[in-house]
C-alpha cells in the first residue's frame, strides 16, 4: 500500500499526488500570471524583486529556477548573469513551461527550458551557483528529497532561494483565512473558471512547513547556513540556504 500525503486538506496516497497536482496548474496555466497579480495585488512581483536583488548572484553565475512555471525569475536571473551565464527554466508541468517558455520568446529571451521533476534533477552535482524555487516547493510530493536534489546540484558556496507562502503573523490570521477561502475560489471562477484550483491552492498553503520547520529541513538537507526573511507578515518567506 501506499504512504499517504496531502493534496491541500485531503489525505491521498502519495502515488496520486503528483498527478492531482498536475492537473491542478494544467488548468490554471492560461491564466496564471493574471490571477497572481489579482491575488496578491501584485505584491508576488515586489517579493520576486526581492529574492532577485538580495541573492548575490552575478555576471557569469549559473542559476537553476525550479518550478519556474511562467518565467518571472528565470528572466530576472538571465538578467542579472548575463550573456556569460547560463540559466534554466524548469518545471514538472508541461503546461507552465510552455507558458513560461512561449513568454520569454516573446521577449527575445532564449533560455534552456527542461521539464524536470524536483525530486530527480537531470543535472550534475556540483554545477549551480544558485537554485531558486518560488512557490512550487509546497506542490512537492517529497520535500526532503528535493531539497537534497537543490543541494546535490549546488556548487560549494552556492545558494538555495525558497520563496513560498508561509505562517502569518497571528493578528493577520482571520483576516487572511476570510481572503485565502472565501474570496480566492471566486477569484478562480470568474477569472480562470476554476474554483476548485484555487480552493486547493490555499488549503496547500496552510499544509506547508512553518518557517521555522522549513529552516530545520533545510539544515537537514545538508545545508551549512539558513536564515529566512518575513515578507507581508509572514504571507511569505524567503529562505535562504548556503551549501558549504
Amino acid at each position: 500500500m501506499d504512504n499517504q500525503t496531502h493534496f491541500g486538506f485531503k489525505t491521498v496516497d502519495e502515488s496520486e499526488k503528483a498527478g492531482k497536482v498536475a492537473e491542478v496548474f494544467h488548468s490554471v496555466a492560461q491564466k496564471y500570471d493574471v490571477m497572481n497579480d489579482l491575488m496578491s495585488g501584485g505584491l508576488h512581483r515586489v517579493w520576486k524583486h526581492f529574492t532577485l536583488t538580495t541573492s548575490g548572484v552575478r555576471a557569469g553565475d549559473k542559476v537553476l529556477d525550479i518550478a519556474g512555471g511562467t518565467g518571472d525569475l528565470a528572466r530576472g536571473w538571465a538578467k542579472r548573469v548575463g550573456k556569460s551565464g547560463e540559466v534554466w527554466l524548469t518545471d514538472i508541468n508541461s503546461s507552465m513551461l510552455t507558458v513560461g517558455r512561449d513568454r520569454l520568446l516573446d521577449e527575445g529571451m532564449i533560455l534552456p527550458v527542461s521539464l524536470a521533476d524536483a525530486e530527480k534533477l537531470p543535472f550534475p552535482d556540483n554545477y549551480f551557483n544558485a537554485v531558486s524555487v518560488a512557490f512550487g516547493l509546497r506542490n512537492m510530493t517529497h520535500k526532503d528529497a528535493a531539497l537534497k536534489e537543490m543541494f546535490r546540484v549546488l556548487k560549494p558556496g552556492g545558494k538555495l532561494f525558497v520563496l513560498e507562502f508561509s505562517k502569518v503573523w497571528k493578528p493577520l490570521s482571520p483576516l487572511y483565512d476570510f481572503y485565502s477561502f472565501k474570496a480566492l475560489p471566486v477569484m478562480g471562477k470568474l477569472v480562470a473558471n476554476d474554483a476548485d484550483s484555487y480552493q486547493y491552492l490555499a488549503e496547500s498553503i496552510r499544509m506547508h512547513p512553518d518557517q521555522e520547520t522549513l529552516k530545520q529541513m533545510m539544515l537537514e538537507a545538508g545545508f551549512g547556513r539558513v536564515d529566512y526573511h518575513n515578507m507581508t507578515g509572514g504571507v511569505v518567506a524567503l529562505h535562504k540556504g548556503i551549501k558549504f
